[in-house]
């Protein structure tokens, strides 16, 4: 069966540009890679546990941060993965003035390195963060994320046209 994964999509907006909160994966695998590197918070939901309180704890978890209350999280539905992974995700507005990212800091798992060594090594689950337009969010996050972005940018321009 494949897995679940559950993620918060945290965008605002910078005047009228729409911007998009990611983070780049951390680990020595992903530590020269930039394009496809980079992720919506998400992490696996437990057994049983509620998809959207599982997206909010693990964007705690990976960002480090008090997240902003949600004023009504927009669905994005859901993509698979190429590993066959599921992600489920929610987008919530940060609002002015936002978060301070140099305080972001991510909880650590453990990892073989390297690969079939037998040693492991504690490494961030997510080394920096960042802001972007997305346009540049399509180009560096896993491919099948990138809906996410589409999906909230419809989102947003249909609210704007209301």
């Amino acid at each position: 069966m494949a897995r679940t994964s559950a993620g918060l999509l945290l965008y605002r907006l910078a005047g009228q540009a729409l911007e998009v909160l990611v983070g780049h994966m951390g680990g020595p695998f992903w530590a020269r890679k930039d394009a496809g590197a980079w992720t919506v918070l998400k992490g696996e939901a437990e057994d049983g546990e509620d998809l959207h309180a599982a997206a909010e704890r693990e964007a705690v978890e990976e960002l480090g941060l008090v997240l902003p209350p949600s004023s009504g999280d927009v669905d994005l539905g859901e993509v698979r993965q190429r590993s066959g992974k599921r992600v489920v995700a929610w987008a919530r507005e940060w609002p002015p003035p936002g978060p301070d990212l140099t305080a972001a800091r991510s909880n650590t798992v453990a990892i073989e390195w390297p690969p079939r060594s037998g040693r492991t090594v504690d490494v961030p689950e997510i080394d920096r963060f960042a802001w972007l337009a997305p346009d540049d969010a399509r180009r560096l996050l896993v491919p099948a994320q990138a809906a996410f972005v589409d999906r909230l940018c419809a989102a947003v321009a249909h609210a704007e046209v209301r």
